[in-house]
């Protein structure tokens, strides 16, 4: 039959396709006829051969009496027009006609793959800035909208295909696109907070904004999928007799701004450099502090010994002076005085017992004083201990011994990542790359015991 044959009632059979290499929407007519020419323009026999190819849709729209019909048949497809692929078709042909009478329906191709571009250039148009809402300085809008078509049913629903062209089209939503462009810029100075002389700086902050308004309403109003907005410029009359006033100004301000910033970041820094200074000068005033003190110990350690035997050779020289007097004393036990000019032979001879022990008393005490000097002596004294300083959240605080650095470690406070510095240290370092502190991060538990080695097997026939 080929690709046009005849049916039982001499009618022509078609062959359904779009040709078209570059479409959104096309609609279809039997070869010869042009638009609105007859009533035979939509006349499609039952059985003609329909060709949809991958990426777009065939939409066969039926016209009756209680509205319109659409039968979607998506590509790829290739095949006669049956009613088994037609349901609102296998509806309309009757009976009577026996599938040989022609049926009517508007055929329409929808391309699903192409990416149609619009690209729109918004003459000047008058923004304002904030601070002066009566200088309108003029700026223009360039860039490109990039949309295509997904949802076909929405998009039949909300456009008419009778006589559909891209241009009109195209022009409907440029005319959106102004629309909802024109009134983003003229808002940003006011709600972004943004000088109207720096708007140029911000396109990508703004084109984020402008999509955020325009493409639901493309989508809801049009039923197009829109991928991408991309505003290429934001384009400000200079020659505007407002756009210098509002310069001087914003540039004015500018640096005021900064150079009050400076000032506070100086005096940020030197009330930093103050604490800083405060911090070392209390650490060393702490740690010399603590030098003379265990200085002080070793020393009152060293001389205790010699303090302790001044103490005793006082009692001893109290003693030895009431000895020389007991001589003179009447032991007698005759209760008289005028015997004192005789000698006292039981005062002499508790004297003497008396320096005997005291004697022996102080030999020992310079025994204890000599062993307590060597041993001091040899006794090295104590080793000063490392104090650190930890930087908590920027903040410097300590000084910390190791054994407080431990307990900071232990409740998860201090990790091999914190900062730390001490006296003799040139600059802040992580705690972790500190030799004498990697001990506080070793794991406190011993690692598996090595394996116990396999005796070796003897050979065979020992």
């Amino acid at each position: 039959m080929g690709l046009f044959g005849r049916g039982k009632s001499g009618g022509v059979m078609n062959v359904i396709r779009c040709d078209e290499t570059d479409y959104l929407v096309w609609k279809w007519r039997p070869a010869g006829q042009e638009l609105n020419s007859t009533s035979r323009e939509n006349a499609i026999r039952f059985g003609s051969s329909l060709r949809v190819k991958d990426g777009e849709v065939a939409v066969f729209v039926y016209k009756q009496n209680d509205g319109t019909m659409q039968d979607f048949i998506v590509g790829p497809y290739d095949d006669t027009i049956k009613t088994a692929n037609f349901p609102v078709l296998a509806n309309l042909i009757g009976l009577a006609y026996g599938g040989e009478s022609p049926f009517q329906a508007d055929i329409y191709f929808i391309n699903l793959q192409k990416n149609n571009q619009i690209r729109f250039a918004i003459p000047y148009f008058n923004v304002f800035d904030p601070r002066f809402p009566d200088h309108g300085v003029p700026v223009a809008v360039r860039g490109i909208l990039t949309f295509n078509i997904s949802d076909y049913r929405e998009f039949i629903k909300l456009n008419r295909m009778v006589n559909f062209t891209l241009e009109q089209f195209n022009a409907q939503i440029k005319d959106a696109v102004t629309r909802y462009v024109k009134s983003t810029v003229m808002s940003v100075p006011s709600e972004m907070g943004i000088p109207l002389v720096q708007i140029e700086n911000k396109i990508m902050e703004i084109n984020d904004r402008v999509a955020g308004h325009l493409v639901p309403r493309l989508e809801s109003d049009f039923g197009v999928n829109v991928r991408g907005l991309d505003i290429g410029a934001i384009e400000i009359d200079y020659e505007s007799p407002y756009y210098e006033e509002l310069r001087r100004l914003t540039a004015g301000n500018m640096a005021k701004t900064i150079d009050a910033q400076t000032d506070v970041n100086i005096k940020n820094l030197q009330e930093m450099q103050e604490i800083n200074a405060a911090n070392l000068e209390d650490v060393l005033r702490r740690q010399r502090e603590e030098m003379q003190r265990a200085q002080r110990l070793q020393s009152e350690t060293t001389f205790l010994g010699a303090h302790t035997i001044n103490l005793q050779a006082d009692v001893l020289k109290t003693g030895a002076q009431n000895l020389g007097q007991m001589g003179s004393m009447n032991l007698g036990g005759n209760g008289e005085s005028g015997s004192a000019g005789g000698f006292n032979a039981a005062g002499m001879m508790t004297g003497m017992m008396m320096g005997g022990a005291m004697g022996q008393q102080m030999a020992g005490m310079m025994n204890n004083m000599g062993q307590q000097m060597n041993t001091a002596m040899q006794t090295p004294p104590p080793l000063p201990q490392s104090q650190y300083m930890v930087a908590f959240n920027g903040q410097s605080s300590g000084p910390f011994g190791i054994a407080h650095l431990q307990q900071l470690v232990a409740q998860g406070q201090m990790t091999p990542q914190t900062y730390v510095w001490k006296q003799g240290m040139a600059n802040w370092e992580q705690a972790g790359n500190v030799s004498e502190l990697n001990v506080l991060f070793m794991p406190a538990t011993p690692p598996p015991p090595p394996p116990v080695p396999t005796p070796p097997v003897p050979p065979p026939g020992s």
